[in-house]
């Protein structure tokens, strides 16, 4: 394989709906590039691009798959993504990388919730694109009413450059209005036959043409001016006006396919390669301190990974882009978020489950290599371990739905964990979580699919039985007002014995309080939890009454109980404790005495001081059509939220909302009920807040019914 210079590779995302056909797209591209013999589909399992287990069970891609083509002397980077909401940090990787989002459209359904959903991400990143207007053989293809939709969806920056002639059972033909051309394509695929556009078509086909004209010219002041002097830009301005438009996002342009036969995917590699930008000719990816990558060969090399795989007979891939230097065969560098030294001891280019092997990639190209030690999905590679050069990671969605996991066999517990380890480190937003505090496995995702998915190949490929059932809440305890205890440790059994006696006042704590007034405060410790908030110690000790000596151990007794509340087990947080008197013996007294005074003593203390539990609330964002609002709203409301304000985002409302964390079990997989998986959703930690009364009252009683079964 040559090796390609910056100028002559596109890097291209295939985004957009499940079921639009994007892997029939690639496969038709890598099949017109040469680099496949024949084509392979996705209902015959055979595919280049879905070739996983997982994928060949479900008819439908759930890992992005790198891919590339080779087409008039350029290499075009294929990613071929998820159309799953569930699955959208494959999509967000993809975009990453991509210098231009390709997204697909199917002709019958128009723009569906899986366009919408992949397209807030292309406009978030800013990225170029244009639409592929796919499936026109289908006897439901509507290229009309799927270009009126895209208009409403995107608005009027989507420009049509091909239109058919014959949508639907028999197609073959378009008008191209960028070489104002008819091309009629073969029964199987392939060159089109390339005529003059007949006079039925003309019309329609100049003002279109006029069109595509007036986008360019808005793309370039210099261009206007010509535009308005002239009326019109000549071939070479229209050409420079299109790619500056299409880099810029000043005009998206719409393209047709048949790929289930083939039917205009070798005009559409034609168009990548004219018309698209190269890696330079976009918006520069930039470093977390804010330096440009030039893509220059001359300078250090910079790799960034932006995908890890486990594939068989090849153990760990690493995927990566480079973004400056030029990277060859058995070269070291360094992992700056580790410091480790990483030899790529060999570089491939892949298409899917094929691969080539290779000596040489230049900055804009994107290869993979195998084997590395301790590097993973957002890790920058260099030579250098300056960090001017680490390339802004890949910010992922937070998890949304979460559910507690364990194996069926106990045996097989450290085994699952292992294994949920190495599949985070190939979807960064599936995450896991060994929780001390509710004793449980807590795996977390993009949605219900997402996880019964990570199942299905944890029990299918790992061969581990493993069940969800409902995640605990981590709730917290905390107090409301002061109070006062007293307790006395006293044993007494042949030879020396136990005696210890603490006074303890607590009371709530609150950020910038000052020190409570009824004790002079002689020493004082705070202790910022681990689970949050806050422990303030005081030693309010006069005349000697408890020797400083056992003050830790009062301590140790404290935070003991405060790991496992009064009321539910539930840690505590935000408390004062004020040790303001006590006895001690002469002989009798010792550490483990003073632990359990402590310890029984703020018990005591804690359930006279107005006790309360409080539960975790999350800022939650949901973007919603407007016409399905009022259910959304409906829905949040009984989920005891509280809305905090709606603002419109494009054709979308988003509704922000504070809710708490118990009320969001299924949350995702209702939200796609109540609105035909139009909406979607993120959520993140806010802030703990009391719980109204009533659930209170039925979490003491489950508590407590819980400890009867335990006994």
């Amino acid at each position: 394989m040559k090796v390609y210079q910056t100028n002559e590779i596109k890097n291209i995302a295939l985004v957009g709906g499940t079921k639009s056909g994007k892997t029939t797209i690639a496969e038709a591209m890598l099949f017109e590039g040469g680099v496949i013999n024949r084509r392979g589909s996705v209902d015959e399992k055979n595919s280049v691009s879905d070739y996983r287990e997982i994928e060949l069970e479900r008819q439908a891609s759930v890992f992005s798959t790198v891919l590339y083509s080779e087409f008039n002397g350029k290499k075009i980077n294929i990613l071929d993504a998820p159309g799953f909401d569930d699955y959208i940090g494959e999509v967000i990787a993809s975009l990453k990388v991509a210098d231009t989002a390709a997204m697909v459209i199917n002709a019958q359904n128009g723009v569906e919730v899986g366009t919408e959903v992949t397209w807030r991400q292309v406009s978030r990143l800013n990225k170029p694109a244009f639409f592929i207007v796919n499936q026109l053989e289908h006897e439901k293809a509507n290229f009309d009413e799927a270009i009126r939709q895209m208009k409403q969806a995107f608005g009027e920056k989507a420009v049509v450059a091909q239109y058919p002639i014959n949508a639907g059972t028999g197609f073959d033909t378009v008008i191209d209005v960028l070489k104002m051309k008819m091309y009629k394509f073969p029964s199987d695929g392939g060159k089109p036959e390339i005529s003059e556009i007949p006079d039925s078509e003309k019309e329609k086909a100049e003002e279109l043409h006029n069109a595509i004209i007036e986008a360019a010219a808005e793309s370039d002041e210099a261009l206007m001016e010509v535009f308005f002097e002239n009326g019109t830009l000549n071939e070479e301005e229209t050409a420079k006006g299109i790619n500056l438009g299409i880099a810029t996002r000043t005009m998206f342009p719409v393209v047709c396919a048949s790929a289930k036969n083939n039917q205009g995917i070798n005009r559409i590699l034609e168009f990548i390669t004219e018309n698209l930008p190269s890696p330079t000719e976009v918006e520069l990816e930039k470093s977390t301190e804010g330096n440009e990558f030039k893509f220059d060969e001359s300078a250090i090399p910079v790799a960034f990974v932006f995908k890890t795989a486990i594939e068989p007979h090849l153990g760990e891939v690493s995927f990566f882009k480079v973004y400056d230097g030029t990277l060859n065969e058995s070269i070291d560098l360094v992992n700056t978020a580790t410091d480790s030294k990483e030899r790529l001891s060999q570089l491939f280019v892949i298409a899917g489950k094929n691969r080539q092997k290779v000596d040489k990639v230049m900055p804009g190209d994107i290869a993979a290599t195998i084997k590395l030690k301790s590097t993973y999905t957002n890790n920058t590679l260099t030579t250098s371990k300056n960090q001017s050069v680490v390339v802004e990671p890949i910010v992922f969605p937070e998890p949304k739905y979460r559910t507690a996991v364990k194996a069926k066999n106990a045996n097989d517990e450290e085994k699952l964990a292992t294994v949920l380890k190495e599949m985070n480190s190939i979807d960064p937003t599936l995450k896991f979580e060994q929780s001390k505090e509710l004793k449980q496995l807590i795996l977390s995702g993009q949605g219900e699919l997402h996880l019964n998915v990570a199942k299905w190949m944890i029990e299918n490929l790992e061969k581990i039985e493993i069940e969800f059932f409902p995640p605990k809440i981590p709730y917290r305890e905390t107090i409301t007002k002061s109070a006062k205890a007293t307790y006395r440790h006293k044993k007494q059994s042949g030879g020396a014995g136990q005696f210890g006696e603490v006074h303890m006042m607590i009371e709530p704590y609150t950020e910038g309080m000052s020190n409570q007034t009824e004790f002079p405060v002689r020493q004082q410790e705070e202790h910022k939890l681990l689970w949050g908030g806050k422990l303030v110690f005081n030693n309010c000790i006069v005349g000697g009454a408890i020797d400083s000596r056992f003050m830790p151990a009062i301590l140790k007794g404290i935070m003991e109980k405060m790991e496992e509340g009064p009321l539910t087990g539930s840690y505590a947080r935000d408390i004062v404790v004020n040790i303001y008197d006590g006895k001690m013996h002469q002989v009798d007294s010792n550490e483990i005495s003073f632990k359990l005074a402590g310890r029984n003593a703020f018990k005591d203390a804690f359930k006279n001081a107005g006790p309360k539990i409080l539960e975790p609330i999350y800022d939650v964002e949901v973007v919603v059509p407007e016409e399905k609002m009022g259910d959304v709203m409906t829905d949040l409301q009984g989920r005891r939220s509280i809305i905090m304000g709606m603002e419109a985002e494009g054709n979308y409302q988003k509704i922000k909302a504070k809710v708490p964390l118990a009320e969001m079990n299924r949350y995702s997989t209702t939200l796609s009920s109540i609105t035909s998986g139009r909406a979607t959703y993120g959520m993140k930690y806010a802030e703990y807040q009391q719980v109204p009364s009533d659930v209170q009252d039925k979490l003491l009683k489950a508590y407590e019914a819980e400890q009867e079964e335990e006994d």
